[in-house]
């Protein structure tokens, strides 16, 4: 929660930027199990966790997510660097992974690729109640392989996931 008053250091007020918050305490002890249960789970599961970074080329999102969505037109923290390429903060897992699966030649690797990830994510949007500009999220995803039945895999890795949190209702 947030200080109650103002903080002041060094002649400024020392408070997070909204849409941000520091993870600390049982909060931050949460955020760890549930990392550390994606991990256990996924990879049980076959998958192999992907660490990418936190900024790409602005085009694997606009080329990834589509540059007509609103996450592309309205949603991206995007600036360019002093070499003068664009490049924005990872809005959603999908696309870097896409790009990391095409990199990195895994195309050749026995098929389904099966990747998950775990880390911030960032929305320029304006927050809104319960809502943050940077959030935690966990990704899994299967590459090279067109089956539904793949996708049925990656929906019970999902919900596998969710139950070994400790999630018992939801809707999918």
């Amino acid at each position: 929660t947030r200080a109650p008053f103002p903080v002041k250091w060094k002649g400024m007020t020392a408070r997070a930027v909204r849409g941000t918050k520091d993870l600390f305490g049982k909060e931050l002890r949460m955020h760890q199990r549930i990392v550390a249960t994606a991990r256990k789970v996924l990879e049980a599961a076959g998958a192999l966790e992907l660490v990418t970074p936190i900024f790409e080329e602005t085009q694997v999102f606009e080329k990834g997510v589509g540059a007509a969505t609103d996450i592309v037109r309205k949603e991206m923290f995007t600036f360019q660097d002093r070499g003068g390429r664009s490049l924005t903060l990872r809005p959603e897992g999908t696309a870097a992974m896409v790009r990391a699966y095409l990199e990195h030649g895994m195309k050749v690797w026995p098929q389904p690729v099966r990747l998950w990830m775990a880390g911030p994510m960032f929305r320029a949007e304006r927050p809104q109640k319960g809502r943050y500009r940077q959030f935690h999220q966990v990704d899994v995803e299967a590459f090279g392989y067109a089956s539904p039945g793949v996708d049925v895999e990656v929906v019970e890795m999902a919900l596998a996931f969710l139950e070994s949190c400790g999630l018992r209702s939801y809707e999918l």
